[in-house]
């Protein structure tokens, strides 16, 4: 018999204030008596609503209120945990050669028609084959983006340690534990999945597997058709990601602003798309969308200059270190008579960061009578300029001078900064982060016919600064 949950949550909120709550203790204010363990597992599942975390002694406190602590490192590797959980259900749905042969074969043929409609920009179904085949390309570096995002927020203090999270078509899992991964032990995770898709059965795998300070729950909906009033009901969510859903939907950006109105007042949008060049540029364009409806862009992209949007192509993405194939990827790769067809060890990916408080990551407004708008280059060109701009990008050249995407938020044409003398005056630039701000002062601005761009050249004229 299950433990009166309006008792359960009376004596949690009386205790919470006075001392640790002791499952064992909360047995001897039950009406009808209930093991210790029935009692513990009660707590966890009321815990999110009751803003409670479990200590190591078996003991629940209240979550510490502020913004969570990350640390931003590089994430090179798919933790053994996750993998195990991945592999048990490989077994259970193909036996111990789920590698080889015909289950193999339709692995791999799940991957190769995901890269092709991927690629052609078709509609994308999953079957429970093509759920595992995705699972087995993509979890590894959709973890590391997981993590990623999750220091990005924390940096900014927009992670909340007691964090409530929708995930829009949060497929098998890997922004999921990237962020329960991220969150210190102490941090609180109610997680809301919504994903109709066969993908999702491998989620509540982790789900099951997940801390026990982390909370998972699935709602096997599509996004067009889930009931907002309803999620609500807990609350308002701190974040509200979609990762590589965008491109899925005939209406994204209506979706996206559907789905702002169910955030807190301090809460976040995040947008996450791969950054091949029509699923980056669409988030872009998604982007741009919501700010015409009010909604606030605050990072990586930047408005400089008031009244001022870019109306560039928008392509822009980070690029992490690799990430190491883990064994079930190698496995499926080693059995095909071409390996590197199934090996993803490559972190790329384009984000978006918006709100709907007005906040920005650089609020700045640039006076015209000091600094240059990109959006006024084709005035500039062959002569020196100032300006302050973001960087977007890492190093794009191949080989040659170092080239880096830039913005001020004014651009309607690529703009791009050449270094072409390395000095100590000008390394601001090879060091910068992505979404990183930067004062050029003395940039010589040519136009690049072969690109349709500009370039702003760093030669050893050039200082380059870090702008505040």
């Amino acid at each position: 018999m299950p433990v009166n949950k309006d008792e359960l949550r009376s004596n949690a909120k009386y205790l919470r204030g006075v001392r640790p709550i002791d499952p064992a203790e909360i047995c001897d204010y039950l009406s009808t008596p209930r093991h210790p363990a029935v009692v513990r597992r009660a707590l966890r599942e009321e815990a999110a609503s009751l803003g409670l975390v479990e200590r190591e002694d078996g003991t629940f406190v209240p979550v510490e209120t502020g913004p969570a602590r990350v640390e931003l490192e590089s994430v090179t590797t798919f933790p053994d945990e996750h993998a195990r959980v991945l592999e048990d259900r490989l077994v259970e749905t193909y036996g111990p050669d789920w590698h080889r042969g015909e289950s193999g074969d339709a692995l791999r043929e799940a991957i190769h028609r995901l890269k092709a409609d991927y690629y052609h920009e078709n509609d994308v179904t999953y079957d429970e084959t093509a759920a595992l085949g995705y699972a087995i390309y993509h979890l590894p570096d959709y973890y590391a983006v997981g993590r990623y995002v999750a220091a990005d927020l924390a940096a900014d203090g927009l992670l909340p340690r007691d964090a409530r999270v929708l995930d829009l078509g949060a497929g098998v899992g890997g922004p999921f534990l990237g962020l329960a991964d991220a969150l210190p032990d102490d941090a609180l995770l109610d997680y809301h999945a919504v994903d109709p898709s066969p993908a999702a059965d491998l989620l509540t795998d982790y789900f099951d597997a997940a801390d026990p300070n982390v909370r998972g729950t699935l709602h096997p909906e599509t996004v067009e058709s889930l009931d907002r009033d309803a999620l609500t009901d807990g609350g308002d969510f701190d974040l509200v990601t979609a990762f590589s859903l965008l491109s899925e939907l005939d209406d994204p950006a209506d979706i996206a602003a559907s789905y702002a109105d169910v955030l807190a007042d301090d809460g976040t949008l995040v947008l996450v798309a791969p950054a091949d060049r029509n699923t980056s540029i669409g988030l872009r364009g998604v982007e741009r969308d919501l700010e015409t409806r009010g909604i606030t862009v605050y990072a990586p992209t930047v408005r400089l200059w008031e009244g001022d949007r870019p109306t560039d192509r928008g392509w822009s993405f980070v690029e992490k270190p690799d990430i190491e194939a883990p064994g079930f990827q190698r496995r499926l790769a080693e059995a095909s008579e071409r390996p590197a067809e199934f090996l993803n060890e490559t972190v790329k990916y384009s984000y978006s960061f918006l709100r709907t408080d007005g906040r920005r990551k650089h609020d700045a407004s640039l006076p015209a009578s000091r600094y240059a708008k990109l959006g006024d280059a084709d005035r500039h060109v062959s002569n020196r300029v100032d300006l302050v701009a973001a960087k977007l990008s890492d190093d794009l050249s191949d080989g040659g001078n170092p080239l880096f995407k830039i913005s001020d938020g004014s651009e309607d044409t690529d703009c791009y900064a050449v270094l072409v003398d390395r000095t100590t005056l000008n390394r601001a630039l090879l060091e910068a982060d992505y979404g990183d701000l930067l004062a050029f002062e003395s940039v010589l601005c040519l136009w690049n016919d072969d690109e349709g761009a500009y370039n702003f050249v760093v030669d050893d004229e050039v200082v380059v600064d870090r702008a505040s």
